[in-house]
């Protein structure tokens, strides 16, 4: 199973009048607390993985749970019981086993018992939700930076995350905090770099906003958490390899193999960005000729329609004339959309994915120019070769920020506290 890369760091002290202790404290008189850990301790992760399946997909008749983890049906009931019995677990109303057609309880999670608040940071705004255990969103908040310093950064996060934690009865009640933004996190939860705020050196982010909240806080890059909260609970659920591409102001690019996210310290680099793509086309800011930076990007699209057009616009002006009929917006869309096709089709040589998604804000040149992309991809791949499963997300500045929510759950359900804490409150 995936797993967040960050290592665990211990839970500041709870503020005063929590009605939770930190996640990792021991409840030693949660009657089945021992029970839980005995049986995630007993069988190596076995337990963990019951829960977990069942999180990411359940309600699950327990013989297909059995199946998907290869557990038979009394290694399924021994493992399942104390997770039932410590109410990490759930039985769902009766249906019928869709294989065996027999009257079942299907297992589940109470996934609306628990409350993440999830943080993306952009170079204007930062973008908050507040969500349940399977990343679905209950509320969500945005609030303008000021500046793009670190002191302005926790500070708005800080508001954002108290804010949206009081609509479930304070961050005290929030199980854990996501908080992304576009660069590299080290496993401690340093950022060393976030060039679209202009910090080239490190930034304890983590620590500042723990000493403000009380509350154990999750930092990551915003694109390994989008691609891992669509693993688990989005468009690439039901793949083991999937891909993410990311087209707006740069190039962003998340990979799933092997049922786990590909992380790397150059994970933060924009890795696609310079890829490539027609040697006659115009050079980038950095001066490559043709690379997917000079082609895809939104200032890319507003060069080449300024040029087209005759006028300076923009790119979403630029996609809305084309939708409305203006032929020579729709040459601009389609020529874009032709080489967006080009690199759908080097993302799907290079890795065999079995789905890959396009999100963004010039996402919508694959839908404007929809032909044209088909195009690009035909004419870059092997004729005989599967199509290519794509599929196509508008871009909404909240699906950032539940990224980082569903990044906060993952750390959440890896951790100790998901068993011990269930256990305590079913006590």
């Amino acid at each position: 199973m995936d797993s967040h890369s960050r290592a665990a760091r211990p839970a500041p002290p709870a503020p005063p009048g929590s009605s939770r202790e930190p996640l990792t404290a021991p409840v030693p008189d949660a009657p089945d607390a021992s029970d839980v850990a005995a049986s995630a301790a007993g069988a190596p992760g076995a337990a963990h993985d019951v829960a977990v399946e069942v999180l990411r997909h359940g309600p699950l008749p327990r013989s297909q749970l059995a199946r998907r983890l290869g557990l038979s049906a009394g290694s399924l009931t021994r493992l399942s019981k104390p997770l039932i019995a410590s109410g990490l677990l759930i039985e769902a109303p009766p249906a019928a086993d869709p294989e065996t057609r027999r009257p079942t309880r299907p297992l589940d999670v109470p996934a609306d018992r628990h409350r993440f608040v999830g943080v993306d940071v952009a170079p204007g705004a930062a973008w908050g939700v507040l969500t349940d255990l399977r990343a679905q969103v209950v509320a969500r908040q945005d609030v303008p930076l000021a500046d793009r310093s670190p002191a302005t950064v926790v500070d708005a996060v800080s508001r954002l995350v108290t804010s949206l934690a009081a609509r479930t009865g304070g961050v005290s009640t929030v199980d854990e905090v996501g908080v992304t933004l576009d660069g590299y996190v080290d496993a401690s939860g340093v950022v060393r770099r976030a060039l679209p705020l202009g910090w080239s050196g490190p930034v304890d982010v983590t620590s500042a906003l723990e000493e403000r909240l009380g509350r154990r806080v999750v930092v990551g890059n915003g694109m390994h958490a989008f691609t891992q909260t669509e693993h688990w609970f989005g468009e690439g659920r039901s793949t083991s390899s999937f891909a993410v591409l990311a087209v707006g102001t740069g190039i962003g690019y998340g990979l799933v193999m092997h049922d786990a996210v590909v992380e790397t310290p150059d994970s933060g680099l924009h890795l696609l960005t310079h890829l490539p793509l027609d040697s006659s086309g115009p050079r980038c800011p950095v001066g490559h000729r043709g690379c997917a930076a000079s082609l895809l990007t939104l200032r890319a699209l507003e060069a080449a329609g300024g040029l087209a057009l005759g006028h300076p616009t923009t790119a979403a002006q630029l996609l809305a004339e084309a939708s409305a009929g203006d032929p020579l917006a729709q040459v601009v869309v389609d020529d874009a959309a032709r080489h967006l096709g080009t690199l759908v089709a080097a993302v799907a040589g290079f890795t065999m994915v079995e789905r890959i998604m396009l999100t963004g804000d010039a996402a919508a040149v694959a839908t404007v120019g929809r032909g044209a992309l088909a195009e690009g991809v035909h004419a870059a791949r092997d004729p005989e070769a599967s199509p290519v499963d794509l599929v196509v997300r508008s871009d909404d500045s909240s699906a950032w920020g539940r990224g980082a929510a569903g990044m906060a759950v993952q750390a959440y359900v890896s951790s100790p506290g998901w068993f011990t804490v269930e256990a305590a409150e079913a006590g």
